[in-house]
């Protein structure tokens, strides 16, 4: 009897009234979560919220979840979808299976119910990462809000982009996007408000966000959004070329057919093992692309993630005008550090072969004299060496990232979205490395994002922080749960500066660090440099060609 009791006790339905477990239902079944150890909250680890198609269907759109009718365990934390070996995200148990579609919930110890959301989508330049790589458990202290973070299929089985029906492309957006849909379903039942849920993420995940913004298939799925470095106009967000891309990276595996026949380089991809498929290593193209990425789809005759490039959509304003908190780091060009000693010398002579992969030009003198222009704007006359490496890391922060998020603004607000809070974080932790051949430190790629995050690979554990990185944090914290509770980031009591939204010209902006200040146009000379260039050489990305029809032998 007595067990019976404890057992009664330990399951029970209703937060606050276990010590450990509790049982949700789901539309799917019941899942069971638990308090994690040493908080007051509640997760459940690995629910599947789609399910991934294998074999010759492994890049088509996701299909409907599992259903079970026995109470699911959620406690599995080392699923990760298949994606090249890395040093960066490593998963020290993690299985890599192509049924990898699954979701963690970080529900506050609370008996509130309506609660804000917040679907944090990882980085990783779509190619590596997994949901739980980075947790934001501390940003539910400032505020009561639920967390959700998931897998997406990466690298070429989420993003190879034919524009066949096999093959028809954004597989890891679709995926994106039935996560969404499994919110609106089940978040409730969580304690969440589906009506109230904000998309956010860093690198490649800010860059999927801003995506999501864009695409007819999210409307009403989210009211909010924060890119955090990574813009939709990037030059890796959306491939230019997809077939190209397909065609070469299937060269740089080692395939030997005819690349031009689509359908035998379909038949390749559709049969190739998973290990091979991810053994080619694109985190590292000269022309700030990563191969692999989302993509403008040719019309195969269902749902489309993306039917128009993302200059096009914010140019005619048909992207969800929701509220933004939207910005980058200061030194985001130091995502290229590692490779400069490898690079500087042939960018003194090849400087063209660095120009951004979105960028076309009639002919190659042409190509050569951009290339002048841009080499002469960031480093003068002088070589690029030791001498001149911040203006090596303020090429990459503008190609990368600063110029994409301003103009982006641009056109957002010339669209009529008024309500995005524009940012640059500049705070430096004295516990941060220096940079290669200095005496200084910057902020790097993503550091607003790791003053958001419980901890990092980068960077000390929590209790072990400098004061002057806890109070960042602290002030960090306090602004994004504001954003994602009123969408205002500062709110109008507070001690802080009043931070109004952006203008078309990308200002006013706020200076994050460890004194708030309100300036005005961001990178203002950078950015009109850069629009002269687009303005003229900017190529849009397109969808994939309609194939030729197959040949008898090929039926």
């Amino acid at each position: 009897m007595l067990k019976f009791i404890l057992l009664v006790v330990f399951i029970i339905v209703g937060r606050g009234d276990a010590n450990e477990g509790w049982l949700v239902n789901t539309d799917q079944g019941p899942v069971r979560g638990y308090k994690a150890t040493g908080d007051d909250v509640f997760v459940f680890y690995g629910i599947p919220y789609a399910t991934a198609p294998t074999g010759p269907n492994k890049y088509k759109a996701p299909l409907p979840a599992p259903t079970w009718s026995e109470p699911f365990e959620a406690v599995n934390r080392n699923i990760i979808c298949p994606q090249m070996s890395n040093v960066y995200m490593v998963h020290q148990n993690g299985s890599q299976v192509e049924d990898c579609l699954v979701a963690n919930i970080y529900v506050p110890g609370t008996k509130q119910d309506n609660l804000p959301v917040v679907a944090q989508v990882h980085g990783g330049g779509y190619q590596i990462g997994y949901g739980d790589f980075a947790t934001v458990k501390n940003l539910m202290k400032e505020k009561p809000m639920i967390i959700v973070n998931f897998n997406y299929r990466l690298g070429p089985h989420g993003f190879l982009c034919l524009g066949t029906p096999d093959a028809p492309g954004n597989a890891g957006m679709k995926d994106q996007v039935a996560l969404l849909r499994w919110i609106q379903r089940n978040i409730a039942n969580f304690g969440g408000n589906p009506k109230d849920v904000t998309i956010n993420g860093a690198s490649a995940g800010a860059s999927a966000v801003d995506l999501l913004m864009l695409s007819p298939t999210t409307k009403g799925l989210f009211n909010k959004v924060i890119p955090e470095s990574g813009p939709n106009l990037a030059a890796f967000s959306v491939q230019g070329n997809p077939l190209e891309n397909a065609k070469r990276y299937a060269k740089m595996l080692n395939f030997t057919g005819n690349v031009d026949d689509i359908y035998i380089l379909e038949e390749f991809y559709k049969t190739i093992s998973n290990e091979v498929l991810h053994s080619g290593n694109v985190l590292f193209e000269k022309d700030s692309t990563f191969i692999f990425s989302p993509c403008v789809e040719r019309d195969v005759g269902e749902e489309m993630f993306l039917d128009d490039s993302p200059y096009n959509i914010l140019k005619n304003g048909r992207q969800h005008k929701v509220p933004m908190l939207y910005g980058f780091a200061e030194m985001e060009g130091l995502i290229r550090i590692a490779l400069y000693d490898m690079w500087k010398d042939d960018m003194n002579v090849n400087f063209a072969d660095y120009l951004p992969g979105d960028l076309h030009f009639e002919t190659e003198a042409e190509r050569k004299n951009v290339a002048e222009r841009v080499k002469r704007f960031y480093f003068g006359r002088e070589p690029i060496n030791d001498e001149t490496i911040f203006r090596y890391i303020d090429y990459y922060t503008d190609v990368f990232f600063a110029y994409g998020t301003v103009r982006s603004v641009r056109l957002q607000v010339e669209s009529g979205n008024n309500n995005i809070y524009l940012y640059q974080y500049d705070f430096v932790d004295d516990t941060m490395p220096y940079i290669p051949h200095t005496e200084l430190r910057g902020a790097d790629h993503c550091a607003q994002s790791a003053g958001i995050f419980d901890g990092s690979l980068q960077e000390p554990s929590e209790e072990n922080l400098t004061k002057d990185f806890k109070g960042m944090k602290q002030i960090m914290r306090k602004m994004w749960a504001n954003f994602i509770t009123t969408g205002k980031p500062i709110p109008e009591d507070s001690d802080l500066p009043n931070w109004p939204p952006a203008k078309a010209n990308g200002g006013p902006h706020m200076r994050i660090d460890k004194f708030m200040r309100l300036r005005g146009p961001l990178l203002q000379q950078r950015v009109l440099f850069w629009d002269e260039i687009y303005d003229k050489y900017y190529k849009s990305p397109s969808a994939p060609p309609t194939p030729p029809p197959k040949q008898k032998s090929e039926l």
